[in-house]
């Protein structure tokens, strides 16, 4: 008890100010953390190596300051060394996609305009792999990283259009098979393997494995997948993991034009504001 009288009486003596802004941003930097992993394999992983950050440095400042024990200060120093490097190993695949995007930020790859063309153009391959009964998940990223996801299949980076969505799936093709992940207005990656929803998690429906796909990505991320039934050519929509069947090219439409176009990020919007007002000057 008087060693946590005594940490809280230093605590009060330190400049209040800096307290709140230095744990503002340690907050801020923990919260892009989480909202950047969120849905995938890091996510879990990061949350138990902050566990053992704060845990392990609370119990041990209490045990040191109350017993005495540095040589158990000093080996916990070096298991904190070797967290650090098993971190670094563990999340190779997040931070080189996080480089990815500050170095090509998605707001100087994508005006609304090219988004607008791409729901176009993606509603014209649904529209036709619908008519055919032709089988296809797509897969439109949003802001949980999906990269996880896409190193699983083909990279391709194409601007999309309706004749290279239907070539994809056209079936005998070697990337027919699986789905199809777009980022913006390019199609990233096709042939990509999507984690499978549980058979009972649609309400009792007999889904198929594509649709148990859709379900099982958007239960994990905010993106919006789009399926064309092969059995019947019917067109669903999976959004925060629910499916939405027989849907309308209408339908369709609004639902991709809010998820693509009208949900940009600000920083987006005020860089095309500025634009247009210097293309004006």
């Amino acid at each position: 008890m008087e060693v946590i009288v005594d940490y809280l009486y230093r605590i009060g003596t330190y400049n209040k100010a800096v307290v709140v802004v230095e744990l503002l941003f340690i907050g801020l930097v923990v919260y892009w953390a989480v909202n950047f992993l969120e849905g995938t394999r890091g996510e879990r992983l990061f949350k138990g190596v902050i566990f053992i950050l704060i845990a392990g440095s609370l119990i041990l400042n209490f045990v040191v300051e109350q017993f005495g024990f540095e040589r158990l200060q000093y080996l916990y120093k070096g298991f904190l060394i070797t967290v650090l490097i098993i971190a670094v190993a563990a999340f190779q695949p997040e931070i080189r996609r996080a480089l990815i995007r500050i170095g090509q930020p998605r707001f100087l790859k994508s005006s609304s305009q090219q988004l607008s063309r791409t729901v176009e153009e993606i509603i014209t391959a649904v529209k036709d792999l619908s008519a055919t009964r032709t089988g296809a998940i797509i897969v439109i990223e949003q802001q949980v990283g999906l990269g996880e996801f896409i190193d699983t299949g083909i990279r391709i980076d194409a601007k999309v259009t309706a004749q290279l969505l239907k070539t994809i799936f056209h079936p005998g093709t070697a990337l027919h098979d699986m789905a199809v992940i777009i980022q913006g207005d390019r199609v990233i990656a096709a042939r990509v393997q999507l984690p499978l929803a549980e058979s009972d998690s649609a309400d009792g429906l007999q889904l198929g494995s594509r649709h148990r796909a859709a379900i099982g990505i958007t239960t994990g991320s905010d993106a919006t997948v789009v399926v064309v039934s092969e059995e019947s050519g019917t067109v669903s929509l999976a959004v925060n993991g629910n499916l939405m069947r027989g849907i309308s090219d209408s339908q369709l439409r609004k639902h991709l034009t809010t998820a693509m176009v009208e949900t940009m990020p600000f920083v987006e919007r005020l860089w095309k504001i500025q634009k247009k007002n210097a293309a004006t000057k």
